[in-house]
């Protein structure tokens, strides 16, 4: 009898979870909406559609903050949800979880991760840790346990993650502070300084979306927002010439980092990167001109994944399904409370 298993990608904008019952992947917003301090009101896509409209007494949050949790309460509950919501129509008993994380993180931080699903009430048989730029390794079809360096690049919503994958493990890392939630405000800014217009967060990510997936990149973007002058609501054409300029320092600092990373790898390594190029995923990375912008700055071909919100949900898939790569996966249950640090 098949043993059921998740895998789980907890990214800051958006949770996904690979059920190996009927090979499905989940992707909601990893948002929660709690009424008067207490009450669950709303989770995932549905507390996205109230972000930045609701009343005082509703909280919307994201649960991660820049790839670690930021409140255990609120992403216990979060997940606690969406494993009843997919297991409602099977018979469950328990199941094991196969969960992703940063690896430039400290291991107080690594371990929230564990502890959040032992504490979430999933009847979680085990519990196993897989470092993200592995997961996306293999979800990107790449047999990672073999000695060809990989570069992969993973821009998500708050982090950028620059990895050289090689025998199954990490040779360098390094993780920034620069993705999606930052692009928006980018362009949030650019939009009020040049027509002192007030716009949302959402209506950003709109407006980086249509010029990222847009087929003609000359069309202009109208936005609905706050005239700061008059105080009344408005609507404004929005050039791409303007979000180019407002994206493109933000794009700058992650192709700098990547040339550090770079500058760090060992020759034999940047051999085969340079035969088969960077890998770019994650859910930023269809962002306007983003591989272009790689590939002028460090001369490398760039592979940008089709798929590449669940390129990390995928490989996860992989080493639930194929006992060649479960080694690739760890468990840190024997890490205690006192040597962890955690209090």
């Amino acid at each position: 009898m098949q043993t059921s298993a998740f895998g789980i990608d907890l990214g800051t904008g958006n949770i996904k979870i690979y059920n190996n019952m009927d090979g499905s992947i989940l992707d909601q917003k990893n948002m929660i909406a709690v009424q008067n301090k207490t009450t669950l009101f709303a989770y995932g896509d549905e507390a996205f559609d109230m972000y930045e409209k609701a009343p005082s007494n509703i909280r919307i949050s994201y649960p991660l903050t820049y790839g670690v949790i930021a409140d255990i309460k609120d992403m216990q509950e979060v997940l606690k949800c969406f494993i009843t919501e997919i297991t409602s129509k099977q018979k469950y008993a328990g199941a094991d979880f196969y969960i992703s994380v940063p690896k430039d993180i400290t291991e107080v931080e690594k371990r929230a991760f564990y502890d959040l699903v032992k504490d979430s009430n999933v009847k979680a048989k085990k519990i196993m840790i897989v470092d993200k730029a592995i997961a996306d390794g293999l979800g990107l079809d790449i047999d990672v346990k073999t000695s060809q360096g990989v570069m992969v690049v993973d821009v998500g919503f708050d982090t950028a993650e620059i990895s050289i994958l090689s025998l199954g493990g990490i040779v360098l890392s390094k993780l920034i502070k620069i993705g999606g939630r930052k692009f928006d405000s980018a362009i949030q800014a650019a939009v009020r300084k040049e027509f002192n217009l007030v716009i949302g967060g959402k209506t950003a990510e709109k407006v980086k979306i249509a010029a990222s997936t847009g087929k003609d990149s000359d069309e202009a973007s109208v936005v609905y927002g706050r005239d700061i002058v008059t105080g009344l609501p408005v609507e404004r054409a929005i050039p791409t010439e303007l979000i180019d300029s407002a994206l493109n320092e933000n794009i700058a600092s992650i192709v700098e980092n990547i040339k550090v990373i770079l500058e760090r790898t060992p020759p034999e390594l940047a051999a085969d990167i340079y035969r088969h190029g960077i890998y770019l995923t994650g859910g930023s990375a269809h962002l306007k001109n983003l591989d272009v912008l790689i590939n002028k700055g460090t001369n490398l071909k760039v592979n940008l994944a089709e798929n590449s919100q669940e390129s990390v949900a995928n490989g996860l898939a992989r080493i639930i399904q194929d006992d060649n790569f479960k080694s690739l996966a760890y468990s840190i249950e024997g890490m205690s409370a006192k040597g962890s640090g955690i209090k």
